[in-house]
């Protein structure tokens, strides 16, 4: 049997729009065809109004926004976060002198404009501000006479030799070399601790604004000798944000290679216009609702847009490619358009529902910024089952497609090059060997895969390319000041005027020693260690006094001291103080050990009036996020496995099919993680989603092709027929979409941001798998599945429905 012949006997062909009973087909396409000026004007209307809020779409960051809200390393922050103000959102601004060194009378004249322009922009928390040019930097040594002491910058600095010789003398006696001051003497550090919320508004702290406002000071300032580097969150959100503006460009190349694919495909202008038009649309309704949501776009959900546009460009192509085929045979376009809505619409609505809970299955991990993605994602998805499944047919059955590109979707037909090649896979002995080779990689794939990291595996931002400009500062500061940037604090909690007491310094103590002997720990800072020196230096600096002292008013005396002079280290209360590690770098394994040790430490060392807490410090924050997306990497994947089983079970109504069109989706997001191995790519918030996207997308493919062979199947047709016959229909364009997609987000292995290049890779690996093992595995499976099964006959429209 020809399975062309049968399609095209099966489905009437009614070359005029009166011959076609409009009372005919379900309710729901009797309500869309019968008012077809409404949808259209709807959509118009919406479009418009949409349109209008998405324009006022901001990008924004917020550094709360990127923690893991529920877990209890961040809890345990936020509820003694007013006792650690210099261990959260901050920025550190080094100011290199390549001429000289920073007892240079004009670097330090910059410096200080520099400072004064900081100090004063909006969102800084003043309080904590250090650099040479703050008074709450000082020096105090210890003399015959008593304690002496001041600020690190004279009070009467005047430029002459004499006021820098006094400030080369305190810098030594304060200790701040390698800190606040580079060992080299080429630059120093103004550190920027940063509020949450502005204090005049309540707003949270826009960090693009801050990095642009510090941009302005590097603008003004980079020359003439001096250059100024510039790490932080603020400023890597800032560097991402401008980064990010190249989005649009890589967009638009997607959006231009889509519309030459699919015309080079049909040759025709108005249906390759009204594909990428609707597609488009729901870009606009997408930005829109969100917006009118109060939902700003943030670094990790801006590139949400191009999924929902590629998602809609997959599905408007096969919505276009049925309503060619039947033009083709002389069929009335409005008849066309109504004939494909009843085949595919039900493969369509289930597929962009499993795109749907690919997101929101997102929304259950409680990290903000990925439930912002979420969101976003899910109106998009939500807003395509309108622009994609019934405007976009509505559109074409006014507009039809060109005579050519019907003419030609007949002749393509014919010759069937892509059946040629895939019909073989029906028979045993291909099936078997195509079954075999996915066992292989998948077998490789999971062992490939057991190497899976979570978190970051390169120093400094991976966010960023390693040359970046961010990641050349970050490298600059960690290669000339002794402590890294990278900072792990343990928090101690203690009832008020506790964290004097003589047991918890002690154990403080043993905690820094113990973090000492951990890989990666450069050094520890505490009250602990403080109160040693100043207990010493009390006693006319004998190292015999180099101790905790045991007498209550000699500790609580060292800790009063201690705060005056580092107040980041113990709270005015005496309640809270943390203990700080200084790590080399931020990778996952880092962290892990870290964090395994302070855990360890506090199980047999915490009291009812003392407790060891995790965490704070970026790296502690950091470590925190890798807990929480290891926890919900395979949940995450298991519900959205659940959720894709679930409806296809509800479409297809046959386990044998849900096998047949899942086990090709899961030997791709097996090799989604071998190749992330392969790669260098860690699970972390800017990767966590791509796999929930992966599996989303990709079973759209699935969908079209096996609801198609199985109605025809329970036509009537023998499995080669029916697959074939699903090929002609929508295999080839699942083939073309697949190309197509993958083209455009191949384009964003050349971003300036590493994560998106991430992105783009995995996305273009999973656009490949996903359409090749659609094509391949399914007619190898169904061969042992769904060989078999004459149950009933009915008219082609009818089956491809159901």
């Amino acid at each position: 049997m020809n399975p062309n012949s049968q399609r095209a006997e099966a489905t009437p062909v009614m070359r005029k729009r009166e011959d076609f009973e409009s009372n005919s087909g379900s309710r729901l396409e009797r309500l869309i065809f019968n008012n077809r000026l409404w949808i259209v004007a709807v959509c118009v209307i919406a479009t418009m109004l949409l349109g209008f809020q998405a324009v006022k779409s901001n990008v924004s960051a917020s550094y709360e926004r990127m923690m893991p809200q529920s877990s209890p390393f961040i809890r345990n922050y936020l509820a003694n976060v007013d006792s650690l103000r210099s261990l959260g959102n901050s920025v550190r601004i080094v100011i290199e002198n390549r001429n000289g060194t920073v007892y240079d009378p004009e670097y330090l004249k910059v410096l200080r404009e520099i400072n004064d322009r900081i100090y004063l922009l909006p969102g800084v928390d003043r309080a904590f501000v250090k650099s040479l040019w703050m008074p709450v930097v000082r020096w105090t040594e210890v003399t015959e006479n008593g304690f002496q002491g001041g600020p690190v910058m004279p009070d009467n600095y005047d430029g002459s030799a004499a006021s820098i010789s006094k400030l080369r003398q305190n810098v030594a006696r304060a200790g701040i070399l390698g800190s606040l001051v580079a060992d080299d003497l080429h630059s120093s550090t103004i550190f920027v601790p940063l509020l949450d919320h502005y204090a005049d508004t309540g707003k949270p702290l826009d960090a693009r604004a801050l990095h642009d406002a510090i941009e302005r000071v590097r603008h003004d300032y980079a020359h003439d000798g001096i250059d100024i580097h510039v790490i932080g969150f603020a400023q890597l959100v800032g560097d991402l944000i401008a980064g990010l503006l190249q989005v649009a460009v890589y967009f638009a190349v997607a959006a231009a290679i889509a519309t030459a694919v699919i015309y080079a495909y049909t040759r025709c202008v108005r249906s390759t216009a009204l594909v990428i038009s609707c597609s488009l649309v729901a870009v606009v309704w997408q930005l829109g609702i969100v917006r009118l949501l109060g939902i700003d776009l943030d670094p990790y959900s801006i590139l949400v847009p191009f999924l929902i546009f590629a998602i809609g460009v997959s599905h408007g192509a096969q919505k276009m490619n049925g309503i060619t085929q039947d033009i083709g045979r002389g069929t009335d376009r409005y008849v066309a358009a109504r004939y494909t809505f009843r085949r595919l619409f039900l493969a369509g609505l289930t597929a962009l529902l499993a795109d749907a809970v690919g997101f929101a299955v997102l929304m259950l991990i409680d990290i903000p910024v990925i439930r912002g993605l979420a969101v976003a994602a899910s109106v998009g998805v939500a807003v395509l089952i309108f622009t994609n499944l019934v405007f976009l047919p509505v559109m074409l059955s006014y507009t039809g497609v060109s005579a050519t590109a019907a003419a030609r979707s007949l002749r393509a037909e014919k010759r069937q090059a892509l059946a040629v090649l895939l019909i073989p896979f029906t028979r045993r002995g291909p099936a078997c060997a195509a079954i075999l080779l996915a066992g292989a990689l998948c077998a490789g794939g999971l062992v490939v895969g057991q190497h899976l990291k979570i978190g970051d595996l390169d120093a400094g931002a991976p966010e960023l390319r390693a040359d970046s400009r961010y990641n050349r500062d970050n490298a600059y500061i960690t290669g000339h000041y002794r402590l890294s940037t990278d900072q792990f604090a343990v928090i101690v909690k203690t009832p008020p005027g506790g964290i004097a007491d003589y047991k918890t310094l002690v154990e403080m103590d043993n905690l820094e020693q113990a973090l000492r002997e951990v890989e990666g720990v450069e050094t520890t800072v505490s009250v602990s260690g403080v109160s040693r020196r100043i207990t010493a230096a009390d006693f006319e600096g004998d190292p015999r006094w180099m101790t905790i002292s045991r007498d209550p008013a000699t500790a609580a005396a060292a800790v009063n001291d201690t705060y005056i002079a580092n107040p980041e280290l113990v709270n005015g209360a005496r309640s809270v103080a943390p203990v700080i590690a200084f790590l080399t770098d931020h990778k996952a394994k880092t962290l892990e050990h870290v964090v395994k040790v302070v855990e360890a430490f506090g199980a047999q060392h915490d009291a009812p009036d003392r407790q060891f807490l995790l965490a704070a410090g970026s790296a502690g924050i950091e470590a925190a996020t890798n807990i929480a997306v290891e926890k919900a990497n395979r949940t995450m994947l298991l519900l959205v496995y659940a959720a894709v089983v679930a409806l296809c079970f509800v479409t297809f109504r046959n386990w044998r099919a849900v096998v047949v069109a899942v086990v090709p989706l899961g030997l791709t997001s097996i090799l989604s993680e071998a190749l992330m191995v392969a790669l260098g790519i860690g699970v972390k918030v800017a990767t966590l989603p791509v796999t929930a996207l992966g599996v989303g997308i990709g079973v759209d493919y699935a969908l079209y092709l096996v609801s198609v062979q199985l109605a025809l199947q329970r036509q009537g047709a023998s499995l080669e027929e029916a697959y074939g016959e699903a090929l002609g229909f929508t295999g080839k364009v699942i083939a073309l979409i697949g190309v197509t997609l993958a083209m455009s987000v191949v384009t964003w292995a050349w971003s300036p941001i590493k994560f998106q290049a991430d992105m783009g890779v995995l996305l273009t690996f999973m656009f490949l798998w996903n359409m090749l093992g659609a094509l391949v595995l399914i007619p190898a499976l169904s061969h042992f599945l769904l060989h078999g099964g004459r149950q009933r006959a009915v008219s082609c429209p009818e089956a491809l429905a159901e």
